[in-house]
Formats: C-alpha cells, sequence, structure tokens
C-alpha cells in the first residue's frame, strides 16, 4: 500500500511539472504565432486573416493600407522554403504533422524525442501558419509538449515505460493549454495512439498534466473559450435524419482526405527529383494559388468557423472551401511542411457540416432549425471518423464551445462516422490496439501466457528421474549425463519435493573426480521450486526466469497432507513454443 501510495504522489508530481512546462510553452508559442501571424497578413499583405474571440491574446490592431495580393500570394512558399530548411538542417523528424510523429516515437521509439525537436518544431510551425501554410498548430503543440514529457523523464533518469507515459502527459499538457480543454485533451492523447484502445496506464498523468497546462495558460492568457457560439435549443427527434445524413457524407469526404493527402505526399512530392528542403516552397506556391481565390484556407482559418457559427458564409461557399482546404493541407503538409493536421480536420469537418445544416435549412426549414450545430458536430464526427478518436473530439468540441447540449448528436454522429471508417486513419503510425504496439509487446506475453495452463504443454511422465537427498555425486553425474533431462528432482524418503540439480550447477565441477567421495545431492541442491498443472504459464515464465532452471518440475495436486509426486517435467522450450503457436493462431483470427 506504502508502495502504491508513493506510485501515485510521484505522477501528481510529474504531471504537475510536466503540465507547467507543456503550459508555459503553449503561452510563447501562441504569442509568438499571433504576433507573426499580424506582421506578415497584416503589415507586410495588408490582408488580415480572422481570429475567434479565444485566438485573440494581444490586441495588435489592423493596418491599413491597399491589400498586396501578390505578397499574399507568396507568403505560403516563402513560409515553406524557411521551414523547409530550419527542418532540414536541424530536424528532419520535426517534418509533417506533430501527433503522427508523437505516435512514432511512443510506439517505436521508446518514448524519445530528441531535445531539439520541440524548439525546431514550435520555429517552424510558426512559421508555417505565420505565412498561411494550411495547417495547425494543435498537432505541433502536443509534438513539442510530448518533447518536453520525453526531455523531462530523460534528465529525471526514468524508465521507458514511464517515459512513454510523460511523453503523453505532455501531449495532453500541451493541448489542454491550445484548445482550453483540459478533459478532452487527455482523453484525446491516450485515444489517438490505437484505433481500437486507450493507453489507460497514462491517463491519470494526462489529466493532471493537460489541468496544470490549462490553469496557466488561462492565467497567462484568459480563460475565453476559442468559440463564441450562438444560443441553441436542445436537439428533437426531427433533427435525427438530418444529422444522420451529416454523417454518412462524412464518409466519402474523409476517404477523400486521407487519399488526397497521402496521394500527394507519396505519389508527387516523394517522387520528385528536387533538394528536399525545397518541396515545402513547392507545396506553398500550390497553397498561394489556392488562396489567391480561397484565402479562406490560409493557416488555421479558424475565424472563418467562427463566421460559419454566425451564418456569415453561404452553405455554397463553405463547400468549395472545404475542399479547397483538403488540397492545401495536402500540398503544405505532404510536401513536408510543419504542421498539424488536427486543426485542418476539424476545420473542414465544421465547413462540411455547414454546408449540411444551412443547406438543409434553404431546403427542410423544419427538420434544420439550429444549422449552426451542425457546424459543431461536423469538426467533432469528421475528426472522429479519420482519426478513430470519437471520445476526446466530443469533449473536447463540447469545452471549446461550451455547447453540451449538443452531446446527443455528436455521440450519434462520431459512432456512425468511426464505425464506418474504422479501418482507415489519416495517422498512418497509428495501430490498431496494444497487441500490435511494440511499446506492449512484454504486455502481450504476459497476457497470453497468463491464459495459457501447464497442462496445455507438458506431458504427464510418471517415470521421471529422482535422486534423493542422498545420492552421490558419481550417480548424479551419470544420471545428468545420460537422462534426457537437463533439471532432476530431489525428493525426500517421504516422497516429498525438497531441491532440483540442474546440470548448469554441475557443469564447473563434471569432471572433478574428488568430489565422489563426499559430495551429494543435497549439498548442491538449489530451492525446490515447481508448478502445479492448473497453474497459468505467466507463473511458470517467472519461476524459469528467477531459478534459472531449464525444466520444471510438475507436481499433482493433492487435497490432503499427502506429498504431491512428480507426474512430469514443464520445459522451457516447449512452454515458449506453445506460446508461438498460440501467438501466431490470434494474429491470424484477427
Amino acid at each position: 500500500m506504502d508502495r502504491l501510495r508513493e506510485s501515485n504522489t510521484r505522477w501528481i508530481g510529474f504531471g504537475i511539472l510536466v503540465g507547467v512546462v507543456s503550459g508555459l510553452v503553449a503561452v510563447v508559442f501562441s504569442v509568438g504565432l499571433e504576433y507573426a501571424s499580424h506582421l506578415t497578413f497584416d503589415t507586410w499583405a495588408r490582408m488580415p486573416q480572422p481570429l475567434p474571440p479565444g485566438e485573440q491574446f494581444l490586441g495588435l490592431g489592423d493596418v491599413s493600407g491597399e491589400p498586396r495580393r501578390w505578397v499574399f500570394f507568396f507568403l505560403p512558399a516563402l513560409g515553406g522554403l524557411l521551414s523547409g530548411l530550419l527542418v532540414y538542417w536541424f530536424a528532419p523528424e520535426a517534418e509533417g504533422h506533430g501527433t503522427d510523429e508523437m505516435i512514432r516515437a511512443f510506439h517505436r521509439n521508446r518514448g524519445l524525442i530528441r531535445a531539439r525537436v520541440p524548439l525546431v518544431k514550435g520555429l517552424a510551425t510558426v512559421i508555417t501558419l505565420a505565412t498561411g501554410g494550411s495547417a495547425g498548430k494543435e498537432g505541433p503543440i502536443a509534438q513539442i509538449g510530448a518533447g518536453v514529457g520525453s526531455f523531462l523523464s530523460t534528465r529525471l533518469g526514468l524508465s521507458t515505460r514511464d517515459r512513454r507515459i510523460l511523453l503523453l502527459a505532455g501531449a495532453a499538457g500541451g493541448l489542454g493549454a491550445i484548445f482550453r480543454a483540459p478533459l478532452g485533451s487527455a482523453i484525446t492523447a491516450i485515444e489517438v495512439l490505437y484505433r481500437e484502445d486507450f493507453e489507460s496506464d497514462a491517463l491519470i498523468p494526462c489529466v493532471i498534466s493537460s489541468v496544470t497546462a490549462y490553469v496557466v495558460f488561462v492565467t497567462l492568457l484568459g480563460a475565453e473559450r476559442i468559440f463564441a457560439v450562438p444560443e441553441m435549443a436542445l436537439p428533437t427527434f426531427r433533427e435525427v435524419p438530418g444529422y444522420m445524413v451529416l454523417a454518412l457524407i462524412t464518409i466519402p469526404i474523409g476517404l477523400l482526405y486521407i487519399r488526397t493527402f497521402y496521394g500527394l505526399r507519396d505519389r508527387v512530392f516523394r517522387q520528385m527529383r528536387v533538394p528536399k528542403p525545397l518541396l515545402p516552397l513547392i507545396g506553398g506556391l500550390g497553397v498561394g494559388a489556392i488562396g489567391y481565390g480561397f484565402p479562406q484556407v490560409y493557416a488555421s482559418g479558424w475565424g472563418f468557423i467562427q463566421q460559419a457559427l454566425h451564418g456569415e458564409l453561404a452553405w455554397q461557399l463553405m463547400g468549395w472551401i472545404l475542399c479547397a482546404k483538403i488540397l492545401a493541407t495536402s500540398l503544405t503538409i505532404g510536401s513536408g511542411g510543419s504542421g498539424g493536421i488536427f486543426g485542418p480536420t476539424l476545420f473542414i469537418g465544421g465547413m462540411l457540416g455547414g454546408v449540411i445544416g444551412y443547406g438543409g435549412q434553404i431546403l427542410a426549414p423544419e427538420f434544420f432549425p439550429n444549422p449552426s450545430a451542425y457546424v459543431l458536430v461536423g469538426m467533432a464526427s469528421f475528426f472522429a471518423g479519420v482519426a478513430s478518436a470519437p471520445i476526446g473530439a466530443m469533449l473536447m468540441v463540447t469545452e471549446m464551445t461550451g455547447g453540451y447540449s449538443l452531446l446527443p448528436p455528436l455521440m450519434l454522429v462520431s459512432v456512425v462516422s468511426i464505425l464506418l471508417m474504422r479501418r482507415v486513419t489519416i495517422y498512418e503510425n497509428q495501430v490498431k490496439d496494444r497487441f500490435e504496439s511494440p511499446a506492449h509487446i512484454g504486455d502481450l506475453t504476459i497476457n497470453v501466457l497468463e491464459e495459457m495452463k501447464v497442462s496445455d504443454v507438458f506431458h504427464e511422465d510418471s517415470n521421471v528421474p529422482t535422486v534423493t537427498p542422498a545420492t552421490g555425486f558419481e550417480a548424479l553425474r551419470q544420471l545428468l549425463l545420460h537422462s534426457r533431462e537437463a533439471t532432476v528432482p530431489v525428493v525426500n524418503s517421504e516422497g516429498r519435493l525438497t531441491g532440483v540439480v540442474t546440470v548448469e550447477q554441475l557443469r564447473p565441477v563434471m569432471d572433478d573426480h574428488q568430489l565422489e567421495s563426499f559430495v551429494v545431492a543435497n549439498d548442491i541442491a538449489a530451492e525446490a521450486v515447481f508448478v502445479h498443472p492448473d497453474d497459468d504459464l505467466y507463473r511458470a515464465h517467472e519461476l524459469f526466469r528467477q531459478s534459472g532452471c531449464p525444466q520444471l518440475p510438475v507436481l499433482e495436486v493433492t487435497h490432503d497432507d499427502t506429498p504431491p509426486s512428480v507426474i512430469g517435467m514443464l520445459d522451457y522450450r516447449d512452454m515458449m513454443r506453445a506460446y508461438g503457436r498460440e501467438l501466431s493462431k490470434r494474429r491470424e483470427s484477427e
């Protein structure tokens, strides 16, 4: 109990430490991004981008003057070049979307993220977003927070398992601060690793870190929700068909998004014979061409989500915007630009919801009384479908907007979306569950062995060779030399197992004939270790590991004081072969 209490206290301390650092990093990142965006969009291009209420921290005024559309056009290319060079020179793993790199570090890199990655990722993302690259800041801030957790755990000398947990805690802290959604961010951090599972061991540190980072962020920059949401009535039964339409349309749009993203990355940019740092520049030129007609695709575009919530965008325009955003995001991140796909995914889902909500109100107003509600539901359900992370997305959207009355349609549409898109995901490093994660290969071994019994493996044999405690050294030596067994049980006159002798114990003195006259089995026997037929193989595995014996005696189960007889020997090689067969069988059944 004391050890458990000490462990919990330790995780509370670690969670608070990671949360404080992640919250401060999120503050610096957000302020730096707002200032850099004001410099590029307002001062250079004189084409300011709208911001939602909760993203205006510095109160910077507008810059008057004629728009410089040519500057506006070239901004993404300039940002792509600068961020590409920065990433290529200092931290190549910082390219692309940050959440997926965090997932890869958890599963395949023992929770390790190089110390320089958070800094490089932060600077590269600020450059990308401030120059109009179609990306989000949430994925990078998750990777930056994860880098903070990885760095601190390494400095503290923690184990690989603990480092993985703190990596998730850092990601949760970064998301909790940026979104001002501590609960949803903590759930997202443990949910996004798998398509059909959770990293439940990290829940408490993630919640503590997320809440701490949230408190730090709102203390320094204010607690205003990101979006101002109009009053909405509780959903009624007649609105269900409209939400079902949204869920069904989410599927093809989600598949289009994923295929466009990876199609451009793999079949276009990775096939180009140009220096790698120049690829984001080429992608930026494509974004500039799209943004010339649809400026809404620049950067995160969340100010336009706010306009959609207030009904200031026509539903036809929102349809064109979501298509343009899919292409612009694929060009920005698929070319190697630094940014996240979390924000663009919510943007695309919000625009899709706006198309259904506002378009449906024109066609059948009685079934679409709250069109702005579809914007919020679309944000969560679209992310749930393409990222296989429904619970965190639902909670984050409600925390970001205060739209708790929308939980029923959020749940309905998100569940339908994820059920129909279960086999695809925007995060290529995401795995199905713990059984497929290299991070849990040890857990997998334990789980499988715990479900198998000794009786499934050993072969009963009433003629197992045994010796008595008084058996002489020469007789013992001859028995081990000529027996197929590598372990000999030592049984006393009452038939009770008192110890075991192995070949490894005798090997150093096997040819020392001076021992024949005075050494007996009891002098060299190791402590008696044994298993019963109904024991699980995990217990047997631990006994093998602790004792070093190649075989273990299997004792019959008795229900009185009669000493149990040795009814066979469990061989370690037989046990591991049976484990391999069972593991292969399970993988084939999946």
